[in-house]
């Protein structure tokens, strides 16, 4: 046998492109880390400003790590390892199993917004009080509207997948969901770290 013969014996491997769906879900992420980055920044800037006195005086009696803000990250991230589990369920084409953990991954992420409106409460300061009142809740404030999104998008994928249009062959969506959920918590540990635990 020629050895032409034996290339057209082997067939070739088929290379899909990116769908356009995940592919924009990427590139979301990809602007939102800028916009992240921003506000990071801006952070940053003013805290180097302000000198030894950060946070101003009346406000990091209100900045208790433990417990509130602590539990509720701990059950953000553990929310995006059974998000990570519903993935793998899926790619095996269990299907039952993708349900059971996006049903908890959505309930992990709504008792953080409980334990974040809570924390918001009890802080003893807000957003009209000092630069830092005002940084604080807002950059918290729009995590919270990406998780609040998020919990949207997996409850999308939690009515694909009771109609049956998530398969092992064909969850796009879900890796989408997947990718923005653990954008979400990263974001989160950088703003536990900064402005409960570096202050």
């Amino acid at each position: 046998m020629s050895v032409e013969a034996t290339h057209a014996a082997v067939p070739a491997r088929r290379h899909d492109p990116m769908p356009a769906s995940l592919l924009g879900v990427i590139l979301f992420v990809a602007s939102e880390c800028v916009f992240f980055a921003a506000l990071f920044g801006a952070y940053f800037t003013i805290r180097a400003g302000a000198g030894p006195d950060w946070p101003p005086k009346g406000i990091e009696e209100g900045l208790k790590p433990w417990p509130v803000p602590a539990i509720a990250t701990s059950l953000l991230l553990l929310s995006s390892v059974t998000m990570q589990f519903a993935i793998w369920a899926i790619r095996r084409g269990d299907r039952a199993t993708m349900m059971r953990f996006l049903k908890i991954t959505l309930l992990l992420g709504a008792i953080f917004l409980g334990g974040q409106a809570y924390d918001y409460a009890t802080l003893g300061f807000s957003i009209h009080d000092t630069v830092f009142g005002t940084t604080f809740f807002t950059m918290t404030g729009f995590h919270g509207a990406h998780v609040a999104g998020g919990l949207v998008f997996i409850y999308l994928m939690l009515a694909r997948g009771w109609s049956g249009q998530l398969t092992r062959e064909d969850h796009t969506g879900l890796e989408a969901a997947a990718i923005y959920w653990h954008f979400v918590d990263i974001v989160w540990i950088g703003l536990f770290s900064t402005l409960y635990l570096l202050k």
